[in-house]
């Protein structure tokens, strides 16, 4: 080779060589370490095979006719609704053969909490079961009889008799952080011992028709028959039992929720002393507080749960909370969303004395509260709404009018005036002829309105582009309802 050109490759080599050393040196840190992390991935083998023994699959074969009245149903929901069949609690009824009909057997899931044979599921795993299965890792089969089953939190309690079983370690959902990497041992469509991993995607989650319970949402793999199977942290603790999907096919989709252990540990501890469960109510019903209320009701920060009825004679109604409160904290707990209250509500003691932080009139006070016990809804005193509001033509385009001698028998009104005409803003708030407008809410104040006179002072003291809200009677219920003055 000529020297020349020898001499240039050796040069350009040489700047390549100094242009990468450059470039990895001037490189962001997170390349580096997003390098080391992509090859430093979780390895679950070892949390699998410590673990892995302590999970069962579960057969449970149905009784023939069953109860009219299903405890497990999904939420009442039109079938034109988006969630409608989405959230599914998920038992895989499977023929024994191709061809043959599904018979009377379900599957699911289930992992040992003791030595002595103590297991946890889920509640409709065993629902209505004449008989159950439980099939242990090492091949071993035996009959299990329900301690006890609770439907609200969708957990169940089995025995089998055995001693010097392999056993769980249970970790603390608290200390389980979004991102986190979790894993899943179950039956997903009778396939035992299958595992499946990936991160949590959420906690806290509120599911239709599921107060009770502040799940965890995952995107691990979960299929029918994975229900009521643990999910373990990378510490190889159980963290949740996983229970329900979020599907359009009834497969997995890449959403999935946990029960928390902690929450599931109450029951079961409670179906072992006392056959049931047993959780606080308070009387009321609430709605979230959206930006617009917080305005309304002089909040320093749209957190809280809204009264919008309160129970007569119940609980809170005794303690002094009245419509148009909103709750912040309770019992030492923090109010952030309304779905928030009913969790904190239910973990208390019947019969138990709590604190309560509440706005009223936009400013701070404290209550006590005597807790009552929540039952079923059939066995429910309907809540009485307490609170009262006007309209009429004016900015906020309400035409309301007085209810005649007549109405206020039929639909047993105490007070209140009936919308007419919704126009402007009322109609873009979805206020409708035929309701009833209980009460105004400005500046944080609550006015409770017998007479148009008394709509008109409020409505005729308002500024263009003023927040407001109304107390609204639908049928059997009512809400608040947020808008603003037209210019």
């Amino acid at each position: 080779m000529n020297p020349e050109v020898r001499m240039r490759t050796g040069a350009a080599r040489a700047l390549a060589l100094v242009l990468c050393l450059l470039l990895m040196l001037c490189a962001p840190k997170g390349f580096a370490a997003g390098t080391a992390e992509r090859a430093m991935l979780p390895d679950f083998t070892r949390l699998v095979a410590t673990q892995g023994a302590a999970v069962v699959n579960i057969s449970a074969t149905q009784v023939a006719a069953q109860p009219q009245k299903q405890p497990f149903r999904l939420p009442e929901l039109d079938e034109s609704d988006p969630m409608f069949e989405f959230f599914r609690k998920f038992i895989p009824r499977m023929p024994e053969y191709p061809g043959a009909e599904p018979d009377d057997k379900s599957l699911g899931s289930g992992f040992i909490i003791s030595a002595d044979g103590f297991i946890l599921t889920n509640a409709h795993v065993v629902e209505a079961a004449e008989s159950i299965v439980v099939r242990l890792a090492d091949k071993r089969e035996f009959d299990a009889t329900v301690i006890g089953a609770d439907a609200r939190s969708d957990v169940a309690l089995i025995r089998i008799e055995a001693k010097d079983l392999p056993h769980v370690v249970l970790g603390d959902p608290e200390a389980l952080a979004v991102g986190e990497w979790v894993l899943a041992i179950g039956s997903p469509f009778g396939f035992e011992q299958s595992v499946t991993a990936g991160i949590v995607s959420a906690k806290g989650r509120s599911l239709p028709d599921e107060n009770f319970v502040p799940f965890i949402q995952t995107d691990v793999a979960i299929n029918p028959g994975n229900s009521g199977g643990p999910l373990f942290n990378l510490r190889g603790e159980v963290i949740g039992i996983n229970s329900q999907i979020y599907s359009r096919t009834g497969g997995f989709m890449g959403l999935s929720f946990a029960i928390p252990i902690d929450v599931a540990m109450d029951v079961q501890q409670q179906l072992r002393e006392k056959g049931r469960v047993e959780r606080g109510r308070i009387g009321v019903s609430i709605q979230e507080i959206t930006r617009d209320l917080a305005d309304s009701f002089g909040l320093p920060r749209p957190a809280g749960a809204l009264v919008s009825s309160v129970e007569a004679g119940g609980p809170a109604a005794l303690g002094g909370v009245v419509q148009g409160d909103v709750i912040v904290r309770f019992n030492q707990r923090n109010v952030e969303n309304s779905a928030d209250l009913p969790r904190i509500v239910a973990a208390a003691r019947p019969g138990s004395k709590v604190e309560v932080e509440i706005y009223r009139d936009g400013a701070p006070r404290s209550l006590s509260l005597t807790l009552g016990e929540w039952r079923d809804p059939e066995e429910e005193v309907e809540p009485v709404a307490v609170g009262l509001a006007t309209g009429a033509t004016n900015r906020l385009g309400l035409e309301l009018v007085a209810p005649t001698a007549q109405q206020r028998r039929e639909r047993g009104l105490a007070h209140g005036l009936l919308v007419q005409r919704a126009e402007k803003s009322a109609a873009r708030a979805q206020i409708v002829p035929g309701d009833l407008v209980l009460a105004i809410v400005v500046e944080g104040r609550q006015v409770r309105l017998d007479r148009i006179e008394d709509f008109e002072r409020v409505v005729a003291a308002l500024k263009p582009g003023q927040q407001v809200t109304l107390l609204v009677g639908r049928g059997e219920s009512a809400s608040y309802v947020s808008l603003r003055a037209d210019k």
